[in-house]
């Protein structure tokens, strides 16, 4: 499972960090998602009705990779699971939120900021970690730095990612994917305006697209 979900948001290179409340402003913003290229969204337990966001997308919109971020105690990781999350995503890494998805068999990414946050997840069987807040960890250099003695593992910068730097993070090779919420943006959400949301998704998938490094002659 963690193989074939994370092969997903590899491939998809962006992960949208989203901010919703209740499971209709969680469809409509799927929807828009989906729209724009983008089916995959990390639900944040930052509002009282994500967990039923999250659980009307898991529902109706199979076709989505949802996760839940912000899972900060092993209850949480019980709730989002039952509620249909593929895969969750923590600010930190706390031993028992890692070892509470590893038995409900669903990826976890955990947040890592230095060199013993990431000695931690590897203790704990984690090999993708989540840098947070990226832009205040250091960046594109902390991750080459933390690559130099971590080769195996792999990263998924989120936390100040925008479009201006976002080839930045990805053109390195440690890097999976993205976590941003530019084209997410909660004014957006909540004056309801689906078809930006879709323009900015859009317009992320494009940037996001590997850069050719063909070469003449």
């Amino acid at each position: 499972m963690d193989a074939t979900v994370l092969d997903r948001i590899a491939a998809l290179r962006i992960v949208p960090v989203v901010v919703v409340d209740g499971a209709d402003e969680g469809a409509r913003l799927a929807d828009a998602l989906v729209a724009g290229g983008l089916p995959v969204a990390e639900i944040t337990l930052r509002l009282p009705g994500a967990l039923d966001a999250l659980r009307a997308v898991a529902a109706e919109q199979p076709d989505v990779l949802v996760g839940a971020g912000t899972v900060v105690t092993a209850d949480q990781v019980d709730e989002v699971v039952e509620a249909g999350a593929k895969f969750l995503v923590s600010p930190g890494t706390f031993e028992p939120v890692v070892r509470r998805a590893h038995e409900l068999g669903v990826p976890i990414l955990p947040g890592v900021a230095t060199a013993s946050d990431v000695m931690r997840a590897l203790d704990l069987g984690v090999r993708v970690v989540k840098l947070f807040p990226a832009s205040i960890a250091g960046g594109p250099a902390a991750i080459k730095a933390l690559s130099a003695p971590f080769g195996q593992v792999r990263f998924m910068p989120t936390g100040g990612v925008n479009a201006a730097n976002l080839h930045d993070y990805l053109d390195l090779p440690s890097v999976i994917a993205a976590g941003g919420s530019w084209m997410v943006e909660r004014p957006l959400v909540t004056a309801g305006d689906w078809a930006e949301i879709t323009r900015r998704t859009a317009q992320a998938v494009a940037l996001a697209a590997p850069r050719s490094t063909t070469t003449e002659g």
